[in-house]
């Protein structure tokens, strides 16, 4: 499959003008301005039978100026816009959270019976994030692509050598650590890849034991943590070597509805990032585990066994409708989920031995082709 590439800082510049240029040629013909913006809602996500992945719908919504419903959010949306250009012309990178303080001040005015009144262009970084997003679904644009950081958490071991700044980065020779994933994995060169899959575990202590057995190695895989629900270069990361390199990549989670929703978000994408499923999503992902029949068949101690909690019985009962769990392997154990109202965690594993995920579990799963789709 054909890597989607990145756009190049020149490309980035262009399409924030454009979209600022839009407004610039409306108010020069003394038209009221207005943006366009497609909706970020799951009513307007969509589900791609045939890519297998979450879409973005064809709602859009007009943001004018002159409707004091929509004013506020609309001067919002290009305060942000000239904070990011400008970042970008010069070459900076800021944070989420650099450009929500860049951007927060207090405006004084008069009200039409003349009282002093103050706004603040945002009161919290919620509001602030939801507009770069909306700018994101505007243009096209990843934030990533934009030079926006945020807090990355990924991390990746194993048989890949990477190039950075011009640094090479041998991912098997990082002793007890692992590499962390930067913001943008787009600005990688993946110089060198001699692995048979990728391995996602869910729990960064589970990659940790792993990562000490050197499992990665044993077994010929890269090793790859989101640490619990996974950033977007986490996401894109797998992306890259699943599309470029047509590595098979398996998903492991703890057995609950929470567990099973991560691996949904690997393979399909999420709602709230439904407009940038193409990037973002894998589709071959398989979950291997860990799932309510595994219970029963490798016989997991009562100890190790949690009662479901309603919330969690809630999760599955959502999850049950949803397209893209609409396989029979998931609808049978998500079933079993509601019926037994029991979960376990990758942990529960260790009933057998410390070594049984390692050595026996895993192995056993992707060898017998044991996995949901």
């Amino acid at each position: 499959m054909p890597r989607i590439p990145a756009p190049s800082d020149k490309e980035v510049i262009s399409r924030l003008e454009r979209l600022a240029t839009k407004i610039l040629n409306m108010i020069e013909k003394s038209a009221p301005p207005y943006l366009e913006i497609p909706v970020r809602s799951l009513s307007n996500t969509i589900w791609d039978e045939e890519k297998k992945i979450l879409r973005l719908g064809p709602q859009r919504a007009t943001r004018e100026f002159f409707d004091l419903k929509e004013s506020k959010k609309f001067m919002q949306t290009l305060l942000m816009l000239s904070l990011i250009v400008k970042a970008r012309r010069e070459n900076d990178y800021p944070t989420i959270r650099d450009l929500y303080y860049m951007g927060k001040h207090t405006i004084v005015y008069k009200d039409h019976l003349g009282r002093r009144c103050t706004e603040e262009t945002w009161y919290d970084q919620r509001e602030s994030n939801s507009v770069i997003q909306d700018i994101e679904v505007a243009t096209g644009l990843l934030r990533e692509h934009m030079g926006i950081m945020h807090d990355a958490k990924g991390k990746i071991v194993g048989n890949i050598v990477v190039r950075s700044k011009g640094y090479l980065i041998d991912c098997s020779r990082m002793g007890s650590g692992a590499y962390a994933i930067p913001p943008n994995p787009d600005r990688l060169e993946i110089a060198k890849v001699e692995a048979d899959y990728v391995l996602c575990v869910e729990k960064d202590a589970i990659f940790e034991r792993l990562n000490e057995e050197e499992f990665w190695r044993r077994e010929n895989c890269i090793l790859v943590t989101g640490k619990g629900q996974p950033d977007r270069s986490t996401r894109r990361m797998i992306r890259r070597l699943w599309e470029e390199f047509g590595l098979p990549v398996y998903i492991l989670t703890d057995c609950d509805s929470y567990g099973f929703y991560i691996y949904s978000v690997y393979r399909s994408g999420s709602i709230s990032l439904s407009y940038e499923s193409e990037r973002l999503a894998t589709p071959g992902a398989k979950f291997i585990g860990v799932t309510v029949s595994d219970i029963e068949e490798y016989k997991i101690p009562k100890n190790y066994i949690i009662a479901a909690t309603d919330r969690d019985l809630k999760r599955a009962q959502e999850l049950l409708n949803y397209p893209w769990f609409k396989s029979e392997k998931w609808q049978r154990e998500l079933k079993l989920f509601l019926r037994k109202k029991q979960k376990i965690e990758i942990e529960a594993l260790s009933g057998h031995g410390f070594k049984f995920l390692s050595h026996v579990y895993l192995p056993e799963k992707i060898s017998k082709k044991k996995w949901i789709e």
